[in-house]
């Protein structure tokens, strides 16, 4: 019988496409990505939010382009850091070819919107000539006045068509090399949408409610929309839209890839909501945990369970474990009891015995060894 462990999504086969160094479609792991929400003038503040994005483990972060002086401190942004970024543009065709040459490593520009044959024939030529894809990004606040007539009303039919109008542009200069979004604030609609583009399109796809709100409400409705999407094998890049700090959205990008076996990278901690057969207090221990261990980037499972009913099974399933108990707590580690812990060194210990495991599977993964979890 196949363990739920082992179960692993078929996803949508799709047209691999490089975001600098990092794959994105084909066989590739789905990318995680977030977008800068600074003054991109503001070159200094800009490199420091991007290399905190960096840090908490994204794949690729979207920069804001708007004029031409954004354009000229894009490029100075883009010296300054190694994570590829992908310049987002509207309608301005001169921008678009200017961060081009500043390096930019993906241009999202709809090219429908930037005017005459003569503009998209020059975007194309200049992504082509420097080896980078384009994004097409349609959202459901700003459809063409076309299509809102035709359909009166924001819909998933309206983003696809939108999509494929741009996606025809490209096919008609043989460009191939180009991802997809079609997001809205609502989740039927977003779920509608991709459902469809997915099955006329060989491109890869960019998942995301756009819009989706502030940090708790924005990330259940990503949960809900990517969760479902991603579990029918559709999607491969994904970027969590928060009215939040941009680092809690590659946070929740992991953790909604995690949770499907999708991508295993750093700590995923379980715990027990508590109640009072707690040994221990788990939420501040855990918390404390969480805090402590954002740096870790090898692949552990960290179980943390209160009392001795549900703590053993827990613990013996993940790779460090502990479960409490009279008068100490008990440590597991790879499913075999390890040591007893004291209440008041609870946190010392577990952060010593994730951060040695890590150590050993960073070693154990340099030398070619298999280990019991890894990057998916």
């Amino acid at each position: 019988m196949e363990s739920h462990s082992e179960i692993q999504i078929t996803r949508r086969p799709t047209r691999k496409i490089m975001v600098g160094n990092v794959p994105v479609g084909g066989d590739a792991p789905i990318s995680v990505q977030s977008m800068t929400n600074t003054n991109t003038c503001d070159v200094d503040a800009t490199v420091a939010q991007i290399r905190r994005l960096e840090q908490v483990g994204a794949d690729i972060v979207r920069v804001s382009v708007p004029t031409m002086d954004a354009a000229e401190a894009f490029g100075r942004i883009r010296r300054q850091v190694s994570v590829p970024l992908v310049a987002d543009i509207h309608y301005d065709h001169t921008i678009a070819l200017r961060v081009a040459d500043e390096g930019a490593d993906c241009l999202r520009i709809n090219p429908g919107n930037i005017g005459s044959d003569d503009r998209v024939r020059a975007v194309v030529q200049s992504a082509r000539d420097h080896g980078i894809p384009i994004r097409i990004g349609v959202n459901g606040g700003s459809l063409e006045k076309e299509l809102l007539r035709k359909y009166h009303e924001p819909c998933a039919d309206a983003l696809v068509e939108s999509a494929l109008r741009h996606a025809e542009i490209l096919d008609r200069y043989d460009f191939q090399d180009y991802k997809v979004s079609v997001k809205a604030s609502n989740v039927f609609m977003t779920l509608e949408a991709y459902r469809k583009l997915s099955r006329q399109l060989e491109q890869p796809l960019h998942l995301g409610v756009t819009e989706a709100g502030v940090f708790r409400s924005g990330t259940v409705k990503s949960a809900v929309a990517l969760g479902a999407l991603l579990m029918e094998g559709i999607g491969d890049t994904i970027r969590i839209s928060l009215a939040a700090d941009p680092v809690e959205e590659i946070r929740v990008g992991f953790d909604i890839l995690k949770s499907l076996n999708l991508r295993k990278k750093g700590v995923n901690i379980i715990a027990c909501p508590s109640c009072s057969r707690q040994n221990f207090d788990v939420i501040a221990t855990v918390n404390e945990l969480e805090a402590r261990l954002e740096d870790v980037s090898e692949s552990i499972d960290l179980a943390v369970i209160g009392c001795l009913v549900n703590g053993p099974g827990e613990a013996r399933e993940a790779d460090i474990g502990l479960t409490g108990g009279t008068p100490n707590n008990l440590s597991y580690e790879d499913g075999d009891k390890s040591h007893h812990v004291r209440a008041e060194s609870l946190v010392d210990e577990l952060e010593r015995m994730v951060r040695a495991k890590a150590e050993q599977r960073r070693k154990d993964r340099e030398a070619g060894v298999i280990v019991r979890s890894g990057e998916a």
